[in-house]
């Protein structure tokens, strides 16, 4: 399988002017392909291929006075470019002919000069020499903060610029199926279903439940304010600018916060658990209903990746229960379908049985996901 692995990285000054070069060719290069191929279509034709596109926008580009500036950097993060935007457009194709599974997948876009630049470097582009820089062809040896080992020789390495200013080296590293193997549990009850929600973030095993951290709502005091001071200056000023940087540091620590988070928790429960059962949540759904900006500040999807993917590296058991499972109306004493059910019981916490079994909705849900987790597992059936 296939890693990331981020690190830190501090270019000096002339590094950065060479990285905003190099940003700045790539995203002309992403451009001019889409531009190309939209061209393609509108007029009927057939569409250009990579290696087409790169004779036409790299090689013979290059010897025009309009874009001579692409030979001042790297021709490995330009060929990259190419390959990601045919890559896209393959995407977008297939997922509009429905050989792609998951959401739909919209056409390439034009890239801005805003937001977060990046350029991908292959291993004709890059090289670690000895002393711990990283060598980037044309722009040097840069400083990069290195946190742990790389536990094999990177294929590519991405170059990150985020709208706050700061610089990351992204490495793509092989790694072995059973690297990260943890030993098996033997205790038969270390298995826990897990149900997600907005009140709480997930109910496990028992009734324990993992609080909901509302990080976006806990700084959205803080944002709406630096939004506000953004909105009143003056488009291209310099306190403008300065105004833009407070309101992506204060995305860029939610972000952050939440993803530090959720790794935590993801780490504790595959350390715990030998089994984890969840719900195959529609989390495209949720987030498109009356409570979107919970769900989004939740980042369920978010957990339940790193989740699936911890939880397969570390050789634990993960199974997703079917998305239609009536997991909350199920009464786990009886069995009967009796519980709260649609908008109307969204507000009920708590529900009688007819059998006289009293539920806590959430505990009664992580249960009944538990017990369809375990028959999914002895039939053979089990989705991971």
């Amino acid at each position: 399988m296939h890693l990331r692995y981020r690190f830190r990285v501090y270019p000096t000054a002339p590094q950065r002017d060479m990285l905003a070069r190099t940003f700045g060719c790539v995203r002309t290069v992403w451009n001019d392909a889409v531009a190309a191929r939209r061209a393609a279509y509108a007029a009927g034709l057939p569409y250009p291929s990579t290696a087409v596109l790169d004779k036409a926008l790299i090689t013979r580009a290059k010897r025009r006075p309009d874009r001579s500036w692409l030979a001042e950097v790297s021709t490995v993060p330009l060929q990259q470019t190419l390959r990601d935007c045919h890559a896209a457009y393959r995407s977008f194709f297939d997922s509009a002919t429905g050989r792609r599974n998951g959401p739909r997948v919209g056409p390439p876009r034009f890239k801005r000069r805003t937001g977060t630049q990046s350029a991908r470097f292959t291993r004709r582009g890059f090289a670690l020499p000895a002393g711990g820089r990283l060598y980037l062809a044309k722009i040097g040896n840069l400083k990069i903060a290195w946190s742990r080992e790389l536990p094999s020789a990177p294929s590519s390495v991405t170059i990150v610029k985020t709208p706050t200013g700061k610089y990351f080296a992204s490495f793509v590293v092989a790694v072995d199926d059973g690297a990260e193997l943890l030993d098996p549990i033997p205790d038969p009850d270390a298995e826990t279903g897990i149900d997600l929600g907005l009140k709480d973030f997930a109910v496990l095993r028992g009734g324990r439940v993992i609080e909901n951290p509302r990080f976006f709502k806990r700084m959205e005091r803080r944002l709406r304010k630096a939004q506000r001071t953004l909105s009143r200056k003056s488009a291209g000023s310099a306190n403008r600018e300065k105004a833009r940087l407070r309101v992506a540091g204060v995305h860029e620590k939610i972000r952050r916060t939440r993803g530090d988070w959720i790794d935590k928790q993801v780490a504790a429960l595959v350390g715990e658990n030998q089994a984890l059962y969840v719900e195959h949540l529609h989390v495209g759904a949720l987030a498109r209903g009356r409570s979107a900006k919970s769900v989004h500040d939740a980042a369920f999807g978010m957990f339940l990746n790193r989740l699936a993917s911890k939880a397969a590296r570390a050789g634990r058991t993960f199974v997703r229960v079917d998305r239609y499972f009536p997991s909350t109306r199920l009464c786990s004493a009886c069995g009967a379908l009796t519980g709260p059910q649609g908008l109307a019981g969204l507000g009920v916490r708590e529900w009688r049985c007819g059998c006289g079994a009293v539920h806590d909705r959430d505990a009664n849900a992580e249960i009944n996901i538990r017990r369809e987790g375990r028959r999914l597992v002895a039939a053979g059936r089990a989705d991971t």
